[in-house]
Order: C-alpha cells, then sequence, then structure tokens
C-alpha cells in the first residue's frame, strides 16, 4: 500500500504546496508519513465527527481544505479541538493532511472549479503571486477573474449562485438591477481584497465574509457584490480533491479508497 507519505506527494501534484500563503499550514498535520494508506476521507475542516466517521469507516487518512493547526500551540489539550483531533490521529494512526491556500491558488483548483460551477469563463488571475513560479505555466494565485458568456442582472446572477451551489440564500450589495457580466472571483474569506476589487475594472465581487464596510465601500463605488458564505464558497472543495484524487490515484495505480464526507453544514444557522 502507499505511504502517507506518497499520497502527500499526490496532493502537492494536484495543489503544490509552494503555492501556500506564507501564514498558511497546509501539509501533514498529525501523523507518520510512512504509515500505509487504503483509505482516505475527504472533508472540509477537520472535525471531531469527521474524525469519528473516519475512525469508523476504518480510514488510515483524512484530507481536508482548512488546516487543523493555523497558529503555534502552548498545551495539547485532549478534552478540545485541536488536542481531541490529535488523540484520535494518534489512537487510530490516522494521518490528517490539509491543501488550503495551495489549493485555491493551483492551476484548475478551488477557485477555477468554482468559477465554472458558476458559469464563468477564467480569463485571468484576481491577485496574481508575488514570487513567479515558473515551473507552472498555467493560471495560478488568489482568485479568479470571470468572463460570463452573456450579460445579466445582479438579481438573476444570485438566483444562478443559489442554485448552482445549492444554497438558499446569498447577500446582495448594489443595486439587483445592475448589469453584470464580469466577476472577480475568490472563495472562502475575500473581505481583506476588497479594494483589488474595486481596482480590478470588473462588474461584481464573488466571495464570502464580506463586513459592513467593506460593503459600504462597495455600494460607494456604485459596484455590485455577492456574499455567498464563506462555507458555501469552499465546501465543492471536497468533491473536486476527491475527484482529482481519484484521477491521480488511477494514473499511479495506488489502489485507495476515497469517501466524501458529507455531513457538514455551514456553522452559521439562519433564523
Amino acid at each position: 500500500m502507499p505511504s502517507v507519505k506518497q499520497v502527500i506527494d499526490i496532493v502537492d501534484q494536484i495543489a503544490p504546496f509552494a503555492l501556500a500563503e506564507s501564514w498558511d499550514n497546509s501539509g501533514l498535520q498529525v501523523g507518520d508519513p510512512d504509515w500505509q494508506v487504503s483509505r482516505i476521507l475527504v472533508a472540509l475542516d477537520v472535525t471531531d465527527r469527521a474524525l469519528a466517521e473516519a475512525e469508523k469507516s476504518g480510514c488510515d487518512m483524512l484530507i481536508t481544505h482548512h488546516p487543523l493547526i493555523m497558529s503555534p500551540e502552548k498545551q495539547i489539550d485532549f478534552s478540545r479541538m485541536p488536542g481531541s483531533a490529535i488523540l484520535i490521529s494518534a489512537r487510530s494512526r490516522i494521518a490528517v493532511v490539509s491543501a488550503h491556500t495551495n489549493l485555491d491558488k493551483a492551476p484548475d483548483g478551488l477557485n477555477d472549479y468554482l468559477a465554472k460551477r458558476l458559469g464563468f469563463f477564467c480569463t485571468d488571475v484576481f491577485l496574481a503571486d508575488a514570487m513567479a513560479h515558473e515551473s507552472l505555466s498555467q493560471i495560478q494565485g488568489l482568485g479568479r477573474i470571470g468572463q460570463l458568456d452573456e450579460a445579466m442582472t445582479l438579481e438573476k446572477l444570485a438566483c444562478r449562485i443559489k442554485e448552482k451551489l445549492g444554497i438558499s440564500r446569498v447577500r446582495l450589495i448594489g443595486n439587483p438591477g445592475n448589469m453584470v457580466s464580469t466577476a472577480a472571483i475568490c472563495s472562502g474569506s475575500g473581505g481583506s481584497l476588497t479594494t483589488q476589487f474595486l481596482d480590478s475594472g470588473t462588474d461584481v465581487y464573488i466571495t464570502g465574509d464580506l463586513k459592513y464596510h467593506e460593503a459600504r465601500d462597495i455600494e460607494s463605488h456604485g459596484k455590485s457584490a455577492v456574499d455567498v458564505g464563506h462555507f458555501s464558497s469552499e465546501a465543492i472543495a471536497v468533491e473536486l480533491l476527491k475527484n482529482r484524487l481519484r484521477q491521480m490515484f488511477d494514473a499511479v495505480k495506488y489502489d485507495i479508497m476515497i469517501d466524501a464526507y458529507d455531513q457538514e453544514q455551514d456553522p452559521f444557522l439562519t433564523i
């Protein structure tokens, strides 16, 4: 059977870890690179429930988009996260691996996948890497600039986004009747890139986690935005990773089963 390290090498081919932001912690979170892998569970987040499902299903690895550990821990308390996850990982020999901003930025990564799901043709990177990676000739960097086949109202675009992402509501900024044909698209939390959106020349910003004053800035510039929520913009990473891993494993003849964890929900409840 392939080892944890060999699977990580495959993930690196899908989403090169060299692309990850400096503050990020993509890669091996917990486990031994020499452990063998026969079954993988793919999820958005490292949670006790996801690890319990991995343990129940006999998985040797949990691959997620969001990392388990983002900042140094001063103590490991097994009664709460991330300690509880570390305990399950060590007890059941389940390696935990994450592909975060490297998957966001990679060619054919999460932002390309999101743009295509919403019906946009990607024409450029929204925010290019500060350092070029010459080994990758395709589009890479945070977010994408996308073009619709035909212009439509902001309201119609919002309805399309809800349908394509399978969600019941989004937050709009701008006049619902505004015509839009180009978009800056950034999965996850894109509020910090509001200024870059306003300078991009695109009609609408599609992202998650926009704050009040960022919304006011967009509104004051006569621009539009669709806040789909952090979870909704990235939940599709699970099917993306599962599909890409299956292709790569088949190509190198790795006999590994892959399951998608489908019990995750947005932590925000609207009532």
